[in-house]
């Protein structure tokens, strides 16, 4: 996960706060999952794929950014948190009880 990651946790819900960088191979989806399956304590093998599940927004938000004062946002549900991803890269998973 990123090293810049605010966690709070209660009984009822996780949210974690946290800046996506890309991976290697460029690809935010990617780090979506990455973070969810270290949340879950799994492999990213065993989620269902980013891409299944919200087609290619993620990265078209990274990849063909609006302009900045459009504030362009995009929330979804994925493997059991609802995520929001701002286009300059902060995210937020919160689980879902």
């Amino acid at each position: 996960m990123a090293e810049n990651e605010n966690v709070h946790q209660s009984p009822e819900k996780t949210v974690i706060h946290t800046e996506l960088t890309p991976t290697e191979d460029g690809d935010p989806q990617v780090t979506v999952a990455e973070v969810v399956a270290e949340l879950e304590g799994k492999n990213t093998t065993e989620l269902t794929p980013v891409y299944e599940a919200i087609d290619h927004f993620v990265s078209n938000l990274f990849s063909s950014p609006p302009p900045a004062t459009a504030q362009a946002e995009i929330e979804f549900t994925y493997e059991g948190y609802r995520i929001t991803i701002h286009q300059d890269g902060t995210a937020t998973f919160r689980k879902i009880a």
